[in-house]
């Protein structure tokens, strides 16, 4: 098995996760075959089920923007490109002067440097590279002959609040109730900022549930996570330095 800590500089800290499915799961494969599914679900090259560490991502950068909101941190608007660090184009004159400040400087003289807000510092931006990775989180203890579970769905017209007619579709999900374990890692680089890590576990806390029909049931989850020392003191500076 190929670990991502060891393509990585040295000095790196690895943090290893484990999120525990306790309901049917169901992360779409695009373009799977095999399948009366019109949704399967997605799988390693040798068939074991898997979250994709682009989704974990991009789940954790989301409630780590909520939780700097809500400390008072300026942060920049993903996904789209123009709203992100450094450009920003379409923050008014008097929020973007929030973001010229010490610790969001990153460059070496004043010339090169650009302003990215402690987020992008974290998963990086377009100019910007991520200083945290992140796996696949890879369902490593999965049954034997573990049978594909179809259920079906219909498509609902919103105007109108009634199903549309020829539109039932079939979504292949795991098998409810196994309480299966994902497990993979988190390896934060080097130059990370060191709030990084504090942030994070905090976002993952607020993370309960995976992939698509959540609010019907699917993908609800529980995290096993390593313990690590919290600096109270690097807490509190952060939240006092709005």
């Amino acid at each position: 098995m190929i670990n991502l800590s060891d393509y990585l500089e040295l000095n790196t800290r690895t943090i290893e996760l484990t999120a525990i499915v306790q309901t049917a799961l169901c992360v779409g494969a695009g373009g799977s075959s095999g399948s009366l599914a019109d949704k399967a679900i997605a799988r390693t090259a040798g068939g074991k089920l898997l979250i994709p560490a682009s989704q974990v991502k991009g789940r954790v950068r989301h409630e780590c923007e909520k939780i700097a909101r809500g400390i008072g941190w300026p942060v920049c608007d993903s996904p789209k490109a123009d709203t992100m660090c450094p450009q920003r184009a379409e923050f008014p004159q008097e929020e973007e002067s929030r973001f010229h400040r010490e610790d969001y400087r990153v460059g070496a003289d004043a010339e090169t440097d650009r302003h990215h807000c402690l987020i992008c510092q974290i998963f990086g931006n377009t100019v910007l590279r991520s200083r945290v990775i992140f796996d696949d989180l890879i369902c490593a203890e999965e049954p034997e002959n573990l049978p594909e579970v179809l259920r079906p769905g219909v498509t609902i017209n919103r105007d109108l609040r009634v199903a549309e007619d020829q539109k039932l579709f079939l979504l292949e999900t795991s098998p409810p109730n196994l309480k299966l374990r994902f497990t993979g890692q988190m390896i934060f680089r080097s130059n990370c900022p060191k709030y990084a890590e504090l942030l994070i576990l905090a976002a993952l806390r607020h993370i309960n549930a995976f992939g698509g029909s959540k609010s019907s049931g699917l993908g609800w989850l529980k995290w096993e996570l390593e313990t690590s020392e919290i600096d109270n003191n690097l807490w509190k500076q952060l939240t006092a330095n709005k």
